[in-house]
């Protein structure tokens, strides 16, 4: 053999020791979740199991020991099917997933605006979430504490303190009309951890819904469209204007997931002017197309 062919066959050998061994049982790295997780189904509890399992399962949002406060709409003297609050099934659901991830415990409360008492149990939210081991209880005037927010319009309020000393906080509001703020989703689920008067906040609602959501800081909100209120909010009590759809939004980005629910109603995210205010600050992304969406059915 001559230099020239010698070296020539010693290149192509080190060219086949430096390429990388295929092992064909080495597993393949997971696609990242997605943004927001659009679930659609006849049964409620497969339906949010299945859009949480999406963003990555449970545990990526619960641990164990967790207190985890799941802060639910209770705002009215309704049943599930006039679609005022939000549906006791999705907080059942909710509730037993985070003990499965090994939450300590599981508190579910809202202040509401009609007689308390009388929200929790029309709205089945007391019954369905005690069945699972919750701990449901009225909210205690003792324990709003002034707090500093230090907002777009809200320097300070007095707010809920369990929100604030649990572990973890899962919002779940339900999607419906509102006939001031157009439509009450994630972001304005909030003013039911306000104490005081919360009606001074409607000279300047929609900078106030995006204070409130950035304080409250949830790791997870599951918004429940398994009955959507169309008109008449956001007390309803017209089964004409409920419509079902059986689906359920999951995500951590509060803005992204009110921008979706907008499109349930016909509307853009920029047509509620807290969407557009919280993606102007940076709080999330408003504009769709530039999220990634899992819609499947369950």
């Amino acid at each position: 053999m001559d230099r020239r062919t010698f070296l020539k066959t010693a290149a192509i050998g080190s060219i086949g020791l430096s390429l990388p061994t295929l092992d064909p049982f080495a597993t393949l790295a997971a696609p990242a979740p997605p943004d927001l997780a659009v679930a659609h189904g006849p049964s409620i509890e497969k339906v949010v199991r299945a859009a949480i399992d999406a963003l990555g399962g449970i545990k990526q949002f619960i641990s164990r020991g967790d207190v985890v406060v799941v802060k639910p709409n209770i705002g009215w003297d309704r049943i599930p099917e006039q679609a005022g609050n939000t549906n006791p099934v999705v907080v059942a659901a909710i509730v037993k997933l985070s003990y499965e991830a090994g939450a300590k415990k599981v508190k579910v409360f809202d202040r509401p605006v009609n007689d308390p008492r009388r929200c929790y149990v029309q709205s089945g939210i007391e019954s369905a979430a005690r069945a699972v081991d919750a701990d449901v209880f009225h909210v205690d005037d003792r324990k709003f504490k002034e707090m500093e927010i230090n907002g777009i319009a809200l320097k300070s309020w007095p707010l809920y303190s369990e929100i604030f000393e649990a572990d973890k906080v899962i919002n779940v509001p339900i999607a419906k009309h509102h006939g001031l703020a157009k439509l009450t989703m994630s972001m304005k689920n909030w003013m039911g951890m306000m104490g005081g008067s919360r009606r001074v906040i409607h000279q300047k609602l929609d900078e106030s819904l995006v204070d409130l959501a950035m304080k409250a800081k949830p790791c997870l909100t599951i918004l429940d469209a398994v009955r959507i209120l169309t008109a008449n909010g956001p007390q309803g009590g017209d089964l004409n204007d409920v419509k079902k759809l059986d689906t359920i939004i999951a995500g951590v980005d509060q803005v992204a997931i009110d921008a979706y629910g907008a499109t349930l109603f016909g509307m853009k995210g920029s047509d509620l002017g807290y969407v557009r205010i919280a993606a102007e600050h940076k709080f999330g992304v408003m504009d769709l197309s530039k999220l990634k969406i899992k819609k499947f059915s369950a």
